[in-house]
């Protein structure tokens, strides 16, 4: 909600502003610093006296009706645009490169100063993975860190579900506008992390569609509102390598979860691995290093992997129950009856011990006998 008459002034100016073609966050940065009264954006700008003509003549007529769609927006309830120089703007937000000069908001704003994880991964997740994602943000939401993603198809999805699931908040940054959902499945996902307390976020104004160019560039918001990136399944080419590279020029924390050699959904998070990313086994690998204080860890934590040669009474059941064939998770859900969060947290820590392998299909086989 805009919250009185000088503020819904102060923020049509900057929308005309940040409306105007050749007016990006890096050029309006520069601009920024040299302004005798933000608050007079159009005026100060105006009198610029380094400004391109074309610019200078757009900002005498602006596209006025652009701006007061965002202004009519913005007026209904739990909608919110922040500006750069505000209390109610995310701190770890302003202090990257480039950051939003505006963030458009539906839902809290207290969600955004919350401590939080971005975790991101591929749209095309193995079953695993996917499980296993869902199962770390449950944990991690669980003790009172914000997931933030990015509402994309499948790990996205799961962490966002994931956070739900541990009982905390979610945070989505969107590649479009806040009247609309991309993808449009995911409207009742978009919902449910409003009603719960969380918040989708965008720089993008209203009426703005899904254009390719618009995810990598969503990408540095989701890292730069987090204390650090957690990548959980990717290729060597993939737009969530692109938030943890963000997150690596920001100074921010980076993790990856490693995988199965012959999963190629693992071999981005092992090439991070490689260079500097803090391999991660358990939650609390990332709270510790993030310096997040907990209580007992054991509540929280993934199981931790077991001494070579040594394995829990449930691990050895659970490997019983896969016999000797590729078996999915849902197969072990039925044979067993634990949750898939616990199958596929078993199956992650008999994976990094060298007792199955992930196949094709989001499958698993024993790669040795029991014994």
């Amino acid at each position: 909600m805009i919250s009185s008459i000088e503020e819904r002034q102060t923020l049509r100016e900057w929308l005309a502003v940040l409306g105007t073609p050749g007016i990006g966050p890096v050029s309006f940065a520069r601009l920024f610093e040299q302004l005798a009264d933000p608050d007079q954006l159009l005026d100060s700008l105006q009198a610029h006296s380094n400004l391109p003509e074309a610019i200078r003549r757009y900002l005498r007529t602006p596209n006025w009706e652009a701006v007061d769609r965002d202004l009519v927006w913005a007026e209904q309830n739990d909608n919110h645009i922040l500006r750069l120089n505000t209390a109610e703007y995310p701190e770890l937000l302003r202090q990257i490169s480039d950051p939003p000069p505006l963030l458009y908001v539906h839902g809290s704003i207290e969600a955004l100063h919350t401590p939080q994880l971005a975790m991101v991964g591929s749209r095309n997740p193995s079953a695993g993975g996917q499980e296993t994602a869902r199962a770390f943000a449950a944990h991690l939401s669980g003790v009172g860190l914000t997931i933030t993603s990015g509402l994309a198809l499948g790990i996205d999805a799961a962490c966002h579900a994931g956070a739900h699931d541990g009982g905390g908040i979610t945070v989505a940054v969107m590649g479009t506008g806040l009247d609309r959902v991309y993808p449009a499945r995911h409207r009742e996902l978009a919902h449910q992390i409003v009603s719960r307390g969380g918040t989708l976020a965008t720089e993008f104004p209203i009426g703005t569609g899904p254009r390719p160019e618009n995810f990598p560039r969503r990408n540095r918001i989701i890292s730069g509102l987090s204390l650090g990136t957690l990548v959980v399944e990717a290729a060597p080419r993939s737009g969530s390598l692109t938030t943890a590279r963000h997150a690596v020029e920001q100074g921010r924390e980076v993790f990856a979860i490693p995988g199965s050699i012959h999963n190629p959904l693992a071999r981005g998070c092992h090439a991070l691995i490689r260079q500097g990313a803090k391999l991660v086994e358990t939650a609390a690998d990332i709270l510790e290093e993030l310096g997040v204080r907990i209580e007992t860890v054991a509540e929280i934590t993934l199981p931790c992997p077991p001494e070579p040669g040594m394995l829990s009474s449930d691990k050895m059941q659970l490997l019983d129950y896969m016999g000797f064939d590729t078996i999915s998770v849902d197969q072990l859900v039925a044979r067993s009856g634990l949750t898939a969060a616990a199958v596929s947290s078993m199956l992650l820590i008999l994976e990094l011990d060298g007792r199955v392998v992930s196949q094709a299909g989001g499958r698993y086989a024993r790669t040795e006998s029991r014994g």
